[in-house]
């Protein structure tokens, strides 16, 4: 059998409301049959707050924090909490909801799309594995997150290195198809990241801020060897190769195509409407 050959774009550094836009058509092109299933890696200029669709702004985040530390900020089309896109590598796959390999629920679908990222990290020598939340009360708290804080949560099929979160996913579905795309983390100023949010009082932003050492954990800091965005990106191509067991090709976007981003990019993503309507 031969394997599927799936498109594979490494659109390096973009604008915030470029990148969200891009992950939008691309979903739409798959959608309209114009494009095969895609595999996207991209970075953040400048570094980035995205927050989850249903995230109320006012209520959550520090817009002030957010503009101090020279921050892009955006909202994303899919859910889940806040998450700051600084030293990482993040990933988006669009895949048809009928493609045979794909699971009809969203955990399990879940659970098959981030077998690319498993092996990714076990390709870098990390002992990753997908932990299930077991207790009644982590279940719950997949229900109802008290934290705006993406990586202090348990997930179905979330992604841990010894007990510790290593990359935060979100999923959509619109129009026939799926769109997961997450954050795998290099490395995390978490003083940066705990600035960005409001809290009742110092006393629980401490209090989150120790939790959260305990949860998530970026690369850097339980590599023996330090990695690069090189070695990830190679690494990361490579798992989602073994993992989903295609062939990546590359593929750069036509003229055509980044001016319709570049149009999506303005109307939506950079808009306030857009951004801070919930």
């Amino acid at each position: 059998m031969s394997k599927e050959t799936w498109r594979f774009i490494d659109s390096g550094n973009c604008s915030p409301s470029f990148n969200m836009a891009l992950d939008e058509a691309l979903l739409d092109w798959h959608s309209e049959g114009k494009i095969p299933p895609t595999i996207r890696f991209y970075g953040w200029d400048p570094a980035t707050l995205s927050v989850g669709y249903f995230q109320k702004v006012e209520k959550e985040i520090n817009m002030e924090a957010v503009r101090e530390h020279g921050l892009g900020f955006v909202r994303r089309p899919t859910g889940g909490r806040g998450v700051l896109h600084d030293e990482e590598l993040t990933y988006s796959v669009i895949v048809s909801e009928e493609h045979p390999e794909m699971p009809k629920t969203v955990t399990e679908a879940y659970r098959v799309i981030s077998e690319g990222i498993l092996k990714g990290f076990q390709a870098l020598g990390l002992e990753a594995y997908f932990a299930v939340p077991k207790t009644a009360e982590e279940r719950e708290g997949l229900k109802n997150p008290r934290s705006a804080v993406c990586f202090d949560a348990p997930s179905w099929y979330e992604l841990v290195v010894e007990g510790r979160k290593v990359a935060g996913s979100a999923q959509t579905r619109q129009k026939g198809v799926i769109l997961q795309h997450g954050s795998i983390l290099l490395d995390l100023d978490e003083d940066k990241l705990f600035s960005l949010f409001k809290y009742p009082s110092d006393r629980v932003k401490e209090r989150m801020q120790r939790a959260f050492k305990n949860k998530a954990v970026a690369m850097n800091e339980i590599s023996s060897e330090r990695i690069t965005m090189d070695m990830a990106k190679d690494a990361f191509k490579k798992g989602f190769e073994e993992g989903l067991d295609i062939n990546l090709e590359p593929y750069v976007l036509s003229e055509e195509e980044t001016q319709y981003v570049e149009n999506l990019a303005k109307t939506r993503y950079e808009s306030d409407e857009w951004n801070f309507k919930r």
